[in-house]
């Protein structure tokens, strides 16, 4: 009856160490943050992501995938449910993209901003909100990679007609056309090497014609030197002649005034008294002209001639 005491006794204390730990590991992983619902459809491949997976903002842990499957309004997209805590700011403007863990291969959900929009964005587990996602680094890496591998397949094929070409060169038939080549080289050099010979006489020749040169252009520039003096005193002599000449013309200038303002306008007043005496003397000829007899009979009326009314002859009385 003792011993059955005993293995109650234990029993009992069993189940009540078991109850606490149960809810002691209940009150540990209890989560008593608010969790807001968002939903992410992509059309990225989600490799490496399970539900109960992180979700991260910029590194901070503020929730975790609900469930993953796939989308039914779009076709052929992946849906990323996801619970966020009420702490984290996600606005209008926040995106998604996936993030890898180390070497395991396992997957995240990265959540940033850029910046854009303040306006915060509630979730809602009835109609929850969509966060969009874009192409991570490693899709970007594999979309590349696929343009790298082309490409070098691209430079690998354009190597193997290099090298066929390369062959081609290195053929026994083009090996001799390079011999014949190199020796027709020599003897274009071995010609060279006489030609360089005319070419230095031909130059030694040309230094002494330089020198002569040289020589005639000393003389010429002595010439110059000689010409210019002439030059000079030649300016000189043209500056005294204008001198001169400028002195002769202001005499002249004077001159030209003096008779301008005293001998023209006396040459003027005798020329009009002569027109005058002129006038008068034609007027005196003209008359002595019509009447002679005023020479003797004087000035006066003119006796009638014969014939005339009024004549009377000479010697008779009326």
């Amino acid at each position: 009856m003792e011993n059955k005491a005993h293995a109650l006794a234990a029993g009992a204390f069993v189940l009540m160490i078991g109850a606490m730990l149960v809810a002691m590991a209940f009150w540990l992983t209890r989560d008593t943050a608010v969790r807001h619902t968002y939903e992410i459809s992509t059309t990225e491949a989600v490799s490496g992501l399970q539900p109960q997976a992180a979700v991260r903002y910029r590194g901070i842990d503020v929730g975790k995938v609900v469930h993953i499957g796939f989308d039914t309004q779009a076709t052929g997209n992946v849906l990323v449910r996801i619970a966020v805590d009420d702490r984290a700011p996600i606005t209008k403007s926040t995106f998604s993209t996936l993030g890898y863990q180390g070497v395991t291969g396992l997957a995240f959900v990265q959540l940033d901003d850029e910046g854009n929009s303040k306006e915060r964005m509630p979730g809602s587990a009835d109609n929850p909100p969509r966060i969009p996602m874009r192409p991570s680094l490693l899709s970007k890496l594999t979309d590349q990679g696929a343009a790298i591998l082309t490409q070098v397949q691209q430079t690998m094929v354009q190597a193997e007609h290099t090298m066929a070409r390369v062959s081609e060169l290195l053929s026994a038939e083009n090996q001799r056309t390079l011999v014949t080549t190199v020796a027709g080289l020599g003897t274009a050099a071995e010609g060279f090497h006489k030609a360089s010979g005319a070419v230095d006489r031909v130059s030694a020749e040309a230094r002494k014609t330089l020198r002569e040169l040289g020589a005639t252009s000393d003389e010429f520039g002595k010439t110059a030197v000689e010409l210019r003096a002439t030059a000079a005193d030649f300016g000189k002599s043209i500056q005294r002649i204008s001198d001169k000449f400028g002195d002769t013309a202001d005499v002249l200038a004077s001159a030209a005034l003096h008779l301008n303002a005293t001998t023209l306008p006396r040459l003027h007043r005798a020329s009009d008294e002569t027109s005058a005496t002129m006038r008068q003397a034609t007027s005196m000829f003209n008359a002595i002209s019509d009447n002679p007899q005023s020479l003797i009979w004087g000035g006066g009326p003119i006796a009638p001639g014969p014939g005339e009314p009024g004549f009377v002859t000479p010697g008779r009385t009326n």
